[in-house]
């Protein structure tokens, strides 16, 4: 009987039934590879012919007591954590290189160790020489944390055993080799093997394991997106290497919301958390300049202002540029038609870039009427009042929809001294305090109201 061949993408983890020298999902070039799974046994009895125990049944109406948390003491990890570590629990980490993952797990697990937990940390990129050097550099030799560089997974599953730790750190996955896989580290069956091995370690003995994964240039983390699926929390650390801040975001979480925020400024002595990050980011605000404005967003839970920033020029070029940092390239060309075909606001010739302030990345549509206002302000070079902020959401027909936590967006601009604020009409009342709050029907009258009659 011929052998049966698969094949995966280690950049995607799209699976395919024969090689190929370009990946058809995301048009990676050589990253398709053989996956060779486990070995297999000789051929066993059909499961409908064998008899298992009868599983206990339960109903939606039962009450659990919710599991235990360890406290880290780093405010901005236990926030994106759901409020602490919970015991028995799978985290991955991943962000690009250089971005702080090793510097950000060192220091928490310093924390953890100190606050009683028993932790190991395990690289399979440094040698423990360079691990201690870098504790050195923080502060945290006297912290009782254990440490070993190790790639070997069947040692490392022997030593933790023996160890019995409460958290286990293992930087990263894809060093991780797996003897009983016929394939090379980092390639999708290691990581796949890898991950399942830990994972059902660390719950089988109710030991809390984290571990570092690397990201692809798209910015996912690599190998097969299965390994997402097995742990119970996947955070992304992320960041501009020109900004000294960095975002620890969440995008799964059994434990706790989703797309919470952790922020941190990275300093000479590591990582230092954000408390205040509204504040930050707008610390560097000077006087009111066309293109700049201040929207008032929400990331997770917590309400969050930054500063969008928007230039317009004469294109030397027959195709203009429109470049994004920061925001959605699609979302932005869709705000320009709209303009173009709502308000009469042309930008044929022109170049177009838009900024956010900080290295700070913004994924809700609640930005849109902000930018807008950017586009605008940068095309009639009209300074907008400094202590004004904006957000709303807008359709393809120029209408303004309301969006979500409209009164924590407005008591925290209130809370940082913001003393108006422009946002589409709510279908109940809100509680404004004391800001002049200005609710437009849609964007026509925005423009018109805002930056005058065209």
């Amino acid at each position: 009987m011929a052998k049966d061949l698969s094949f995966s993408c280690s950049e995607c983890g799209a699976v395919t039934s024969k090689w190929s020298g370009k990946c058809d999902s995301c048009n990676a070039w050589n990253t398709i590879q053989e996956d060779k799974g486990l070995s297999k046994g000789p051929a066993k009895k059909s499961l409908g012919a064998m008899r298992g125990k009868a599983i206990e049944l339960t109903d939606l109406a039962s009450k659990t007591a919710p599991p235990p948390r360890t406290m880290s003491g780093v405010g901005e990890l236990d926030r994106v954590l759901g409020g602490g570590l919970v015991a028995g629990s799978a985290v991955i980490v991943g962000g690009d290189p250089g971005i702080g993952k090793s510097t950000l797990l060192l220091q928490a697990a310093a924390r953890f160790a100190r606050n009683g937990l028993k932790v190991v940390y395990i690289s399979g990129e440094e040698s423990t020489n360079q691990i201690q050097m870098r504790a050195e550099r923080l502060g945290l030799t006297e912290s009782p944390v254990r440490l070993a560089s190790e790639t070997n997974l069947r040692d490392i599953l022997t030593t933790l055993e023996t160890e019995a730790p409460d958290l286990a750190i293992i930087d990263s996955i894809q060093t991780m080799w797996a003897d009983n896989v016929d394939s090379a580290p980092g390639s999708v069956s290691q990581v796949r093997a890898s991950a399942h091995e830990l994972t059902s370690f660390a719950k089988s003995r109710n030991m809390s394991v984290v571990l570092v994964g690397h990201v692809t240039k798209e910015g996912a983390i690599a190998g097969p997106r299965v390994v997402e699926h097995m742990v119970d929390t996947v955070l992304y650390f992320e960041g501009e290497r020109g900004h000294q801040f960095r975002i620890l975001r969440s995008v799964k979480n059994r434990f706790g919301p989703a797309d919470e925020i952790g922020v941190f400024e990275m300093t000479g002595k590591g990582l230092a958390e954000v408390k205040n990050p509204s504040a930050l980011f707008l610390s560097e605000r000077g006087t009111p300049a066309p293109g700049s404005v201040v929207f008032a967003g929400v990331e997770g839970t917590r309400p969050m202002l930054c500063e969008i920033q928007a230039l317009v020029a004469p294109s030397p070029h027959s195709q203009p540029r429109r470049s994004v940092v920061g925001w959605d390239g699609a979302r932005l060309a869709m705000i320009i038609a709209v303009l173009e075909a709502r308000c009469d606001v042309a930008f044929g010739g022109l170049d177009v870039y838009l900024n956010v302030a900080g290295g700070l990345r913004i994924s809700e549509p609640a930005a849109d009427l902000a930018v807008a206002a950017a586009l605008v302000s940068a095309r009639e070079d009209a300074s907008l009042p400094r202590e004004g902020v904006i957000f709303g959401e807008i359709s393809l027909s120029g209408a303004l929809r309301p969006v979500s936590q409209t009164e924590n967006r407005l008591k925290e601009a209130e809370k940082l001294g913001f003393t108006s604020a422009i946002c589409p009409q709510q279908k109940k009342n809100v509680a404004v305090g004391a800001l002049n709050l200005r609710q437009p029907q849609d964007l026509a009258g925005f423009v018109k109201d805002v930056f005058g009659a065209r």
